[in-house]
């Protein structure tokens, strides 16, 4: 009786061990999923970019340096592989269309050509769609990180190799400039 007991007990802790595991394997794939859907956002704007620089170049001659390092940005994007190298060239890309966005401020006749209206119109809905999906990424990340940081779960997934992972932010650059008040001018 006593060795039946103690089966059933090692049969219940077993299955409670593999059920922590599972979690934490269905936490991991969520947030790789995640980021899938944040993939299909980069891609999308990855291929709207050339278009956008292209239109640009007519009108901004001189604008060369700007246009050259949103190019280089665009092609550190597409050569990233991991997760991570993926969200610093992202970050840098999107700093890239920034300084864009500003610079096309002085270019009155580019600002009304309807190629570049309808351009920036797709990347202003992608740039939406992103955010929605780097928000989506960030909340599966923060619950596979407590998943794996929280007691009991910490025991096994130190065993098998899981790890903290960095969530998709604006960097530190970005996050600075957005700390400050904005400045309003009449």
């Amino acid at each position: 009786m006593a060795l039946i007991i103690v089966l059933a007990l090692a049969a219940v802790i077993i299955l409670w061990l593999v059920s922590i595991y599972n979690r934490i394997i269905r936490l991991r794939n969520r947030r790789e999923n995640a980021f899938a859907d944040i993939d299909v956002q980069l891609r999308q704007r990855h291929d709207l970019v050339p278009q956008l620089v292209e239109t640009v170049k007519g009108y901004a001659t001189h604008e060369r340096e700007l246009l050259t390092r949103i190019t280089e940005a665009r092609s550190a994007a597409l050569q990233a592989t991991t997760i991570e190298e993926k969200i610093k060239a992202e970050t840098n890309l999107g700093s890239a269309l920034q300084g864009l966005k500003i610079a096309v401020e002085n270019y009155p006749d580019l600002k009304a050509n309807q190629n570049f209206l309808q351009l920036q119109e797709e990347l202003s809905d992608i740039e939406n769609k992103l955010a929605a999906a780097r928000r989506f990424f960030n909340a599966a990340t923060t619950e596979y990180n407590t998943g794996i940081e929280t007691f009991p779960a910490n025991l096994i997934a130190s065993n098998f190799g899981f790890k903290r992972e960095t969530m998709f932010d604006l960097g530190p650059e970005k996050r600075d400039q957005f700390e400050e008040p904005p400045t309003i001018k009449f």
